[in-house]
């Protein structure tokens, strides 16, 4: 009986190098003469880097004041108690040396969990975007801030519109006895993305007429329409202090900007001398034992004060070169003869 031969195969690979896998290949020999060089050679960028950073850090300027009034010597202590209404305190320092500008001003706050998921997700974005449907039936993820008392639709509504920060501030130099309003920017201090793409307000004129039918969160002291009366075009979801304040932070110890001094004569900085800091005090901390602060600061090529990230690249580089050390110690007494 003859056996009848099989045919070829249709998915056999062509007979080439690359489908039969015989494509030269190179595997590299680590060794002690690349080994350690190479230690010495990232340990020492990570040094001078590190130096940088860390020298670039220590050059940057910032003053930071607590005003909780925790604290019966502090000047906003009667402000504390959660009972006094439209509460008004004043926070003075003194600056020995030019401020260097732009002066960014930021305000903290200390144990607030904003990354707690559920008040992270209690905003309804459609109602952010300008959709008037949702003016009128705000998502069940704004719950309990969804409708007030009357069931009348909150419009922004959820927890994080709910608690938006509301101190202001107003910063004076003492000239002479005589106190000299120092101009705040808040143009342009949250992100671009979020005033022009992200969030929109309606497209209803004027404004408004967008809210009719609908309430203002219940601890806003005015609505959304009316939160710049002096920029008709800072209003509505569009606010940029709203806008920072959406912006969640991830620590339970934060600071947002809240303006930057950048006009007339505090355009190259702060001057020397004597300041008054105007505290309008309306956002409560004592229930959670939060604090609150005013931080002044400049910035640098690599952003505001951090010297973490100096130190984190001058232990790493130590780490490689203390390594090269070790491991040329050991090569030199325990290294073995070639093999042929």
């Amino acid at each position: 009986m003859v056996k009848e031969e099989q045919p070829e195969s249709v998915n056999r690979p062509d007979n080439t190098a690359f489908t039969q896998q015989r494509l030269p290949a190179w595997q590299p020999m680590l060794s002690a003469g690349i080994i350690i060089p190479g230690f010495v050679l990232i340990g020492l960028a990570f040094i001078g880097i590190g130096v940088a950073l860390f020298v670039t850090s220590r050059s940057i300027q910032m003053l930071e004041m607590d005003y909780t009034g925790y604290e019966q010597n502090s000047p906003c202590f009667k402000c504390s108690d959660e009972s006094v209404k439209n509460c008004m305190c004043n926070l003075d320092f003194n600056i020995d040396t030019l401020f260097k500008g732009p002066v960014f001003f930021y305000y903290g706050l200390s144990n607030y969990f904003q990354n707690f998921r559920r008040y992270g997700v209690s905003k309804d974005l459609d109602q952010l975007s300008g959709d008037m449907d949702a003016f009128l039936d705000p998502t069940s993820d704004c719950a309990p801030y969804q409708y007030d008392g009357n069931n009348k639709p909150i419009v922004p509504c959820g927890a994080v519109a709910n608690s938006m920060f509301n101190d202001t501030f107003k910063l004076y130099q003492i000239v002479k006895g005589v106190k000299k309003l120092v101009p705040l920017d808040g143009k342009g201090i949250a992100w671009w993305t979020d005033y022009n793409i992200k969030y929109r307000n309606p497209t209803v004129k004027p404004l408004k007429n967008a809210f009719n039918g609908t309430v203002k969160p219940l601890n806003w002291p005015k609505p959304a329409y009316e939160l710049d009366p002096s920029d008709p075009a800072n209003n509505g979801f569009i606010n940029q202090d709203f806008l920072v304040w959406l912006r969640t932070a991830a620590l339970p110890n934060f600071s947002k900007l809240y303006r930057r001094i950048t006009e007339g004569d505090y355009a190259e900085g702060l001057p020397a001398g004597n300041y008054s800091l105007e505290i309008a005090y309306n956002y409560p901390v004592l229930s959670f034992d939060g604090r609150k602060k005013v931080v002044f600061s400049n910035v640098s090529w690599m952003g505001g004060k951090n010297e973490f990230l100096g130190i984190a690249y001058l232990v790493i580089g130590s780490m490689c070169v203390v390594m090269s050390i070790v491991m040329l110690i050991v090569y030199a007494k325990f290294k073995f003869p070639e093999e042929d």
